[in-house]
């Protein structure tokens, strides 16, 4: 099974043609538009499967899957002490294992923007997180961690690790965390302004049977959005 994740920087319905060589089982895309909601043939054609979830009909975050996949929306809780919080979409896979796409937003929260957001999310959904993948923009990483309070990156990663899920990437490429070699995202897509902000995190199962991780092509994609795609493979 071939997994991508990718931030498309919006009009995925001009962009996703450039997709198609990975012939993925599943893509985990952010900032995409809602395909119910566009007129572009193509874009529906090839959106036959999908799940989506946003704000507004041009900006959300989607999960794309081969038309033999089933996929089923699963009720997570989003509200942590009365607060909503986005952008989270799980769903079962085949009804085999769990998938949460995550799109880490600000959310208007002067506090608990970003991985604050997925730290409140956790919170309340820790306990249905097994066999399971967590794909998507973070929107961060370890070098923003702040002393002063205790939902940094870092205490994301421990609270993930403490109930057996790890960051793939890490583990295949044996790097820490804030010490990563190849970024994902390039602010204004400025090659000087070079960050790894996403992640594909898996419990135990999809670990044992990683086959393959890389991150797409500077030349290739920089040009199409200011992420790059990230593409993990394991044996089926």
């Amino acid at each position: 099974m071939k997994i991508i994740t990718w931030n498309c920087n919006g009009a995925l319905r001009k962009k996703f043609e450039n997709l198609l060589d990975f012939n993925a089982d599943i893509y985990i895309i952010q900032e995409c538009e809602n395909p119910a909601e566009t007129k572009h043939f193509k874009y529906n054609s090839w959106a036959e499967n999908y799940l989506w979830i946003g704000d507004t009909k041009n900006k959300g975050i989607g999960i794309f899957t081969n038309k033999d996949i089933e996929l089923c929306k699963l009720n997570w809780s989003n509200n942590f002490k009365d607060h909503s919080v986005k952008h989270f979409l799980p769903c079962s896979v085949n009804g085999d294992f769990n998938l949460l796409a995550v799109w880490n937003h600000s959310n208007n929260s002067p506090t608990f923007g970003y991985i604050g957001q997925f730290w409140k999310y956790l919170q309340v959904n820790k306990s249905n997180l097994k066999k399971c993948l967590i794909i998507g923009d973070f929107n961060s990483n370890k070098i923003w961690d702040r002393w002063d309070r205790w939902w940094n990156h870092s205490d994301v990663v421990n609270e993930l690790n403490e109930i057996g899920i790890h960051s793939l990437y890490h583990k295949y490429f044996n790097e820490e965390q804030g010490k990563e070699t190849r970024p994902t995202f390039f602010l204004h897509r400025n090659l000087e302004k070079k960050y790894h902000i996403d992640y594909i995190f898996g419990s135990r199962e999809f670990l044992e049977v990683l086959k393959r991780m890389e991150i797409g092509e500077v030349d290739k994609w920089l040009g199409i959005s200011d992420h790059l795609p990230m593409i993990c493979e394991f044996e089926t």
